[in-house]
């Protein structure tokens, strides 16, 4: 089997997680390629990896059967940006803090080798959100896993972001900022700012607004084939959208569009995994004295 890894900050933690996966791999005899970014940490360290089996991340991972992430849920949400439309399946192994996307643990990698290698697993299909009517956002680049996120560029005034549903007028949040997140991101950014916590397999959008003048505007879970536009007014020239972790400048004369992406991420689960369990383990769900 071929197989793609990524990894972004490495400390002691993670290279001992890094080389006991190397050392699993080998075990079964797979071809093994690591990001540029990975491999330039791996050459300050004890770990000797060919050169030659280095892909680059600028570019996209080539054709292989799995993609391994190490580290937490934003290492996974970069190396989704790797893969971008090819859906290859990505495993996560948790090096990270919550890790909600990244759900194996460091000592559960030889377990979870051994039931790739036995095909004893499935996938979780996650929806992204792609976004299409300005030039500021490189083409290959213009989707997100967890969430879109138009905010403002300086600190000292609101937006107004006038939204549309299907060209249908939604509303205009004059707000710091606006989330559009997809169930996997409602665990993220929007539940910081009061979104609900949306079941992955929802086929719903989130709209969130970040700090609103108007109290009574609260989020609104829409229908994933559903089209928003967006038209941002802002007293400066431009404003930032987010997809994810990567942020662009625009002007504030574009509008927008999202929508679902045509293409998924596919998350590798075994046998156990379960989102409700997660829940009540990364957010401490049921920890009350009277349970």
């Amino acid at each position: 089997m071929r197989f793609a890894i990524h990894g972004r900050k490495i400390n002691e933690n993670s290279l001992n997680c890094i080389q006991h996966l190397l050392e699993e791999l080998r075990k079964h005899q797979a071809d093994v390629k690591v990001s540029d970014t990975l491999f330039t940490h791996l050459q300050d360290s004890s770990i000797n990896h060919p050169a030659e089996l280095v892909y680059s991340a600028q570019t996209g991972v080539p054709d292989v059967d799995f993609v391994v992430s190490i580290g937490g849920d934003g290492t996974l949400l970069e190396t989704v940006t790797h893969i971008r439309k090819k859906e290859i399946p990505v495993l996560g192994i948790n090096v990270g803090r919550l890790g909600f996307l990244a759900t194996v643990p460091q000592n559960q990698i030889t377990t979870a080798i051994d039931a790739l290698f036995r095909g004893q697993y499935s996938y979780d299909h996650r929806t992204l959100i792609e976004t299409h009517g300005t030039a500021s956002i490189p083409t290959a680049l213009n989707f997100a896993l967890n969430e879109l996120t138009v905010i403002k560029k300086d600190t000292s005034t609101m937006i107004v972001a006038h939204a549309y549903l299907d060209d249908r007028y939604l509303n205009s949040y004059w707000a710091d900022g606006l989330i559009i997140s997809t169930p996997t991101g409602s665990t993220g950014y929007s539940l910081s700012c009061g979104g609900p916590v949306v079941s992955p397999q929802s086929s719903n959008l989130i709209i969130t607004p970040i700090s609103p003048h108007n109290l009574t505007v609260r989020p609104l879970v829409v229908s994933d084939q559903s089209q928003i536009t967006i038209r941002v007014e802002s007293r400066s020239d431009s404003y930032l959208i987010a997809l994810d972790s990567r942020s662009y400048g625009v002007n504030s004369e574009e509008s927008f569009q999202l929508r679902k992406a045509p293409f998924q991420v596919k998350l590798i689960k075994f046998e156990g995994d379960d989102f409700l369990e997660t829940l009540r383990q990364k957010l401490n769900w049921g920890l009350d004295v009277r349970n």
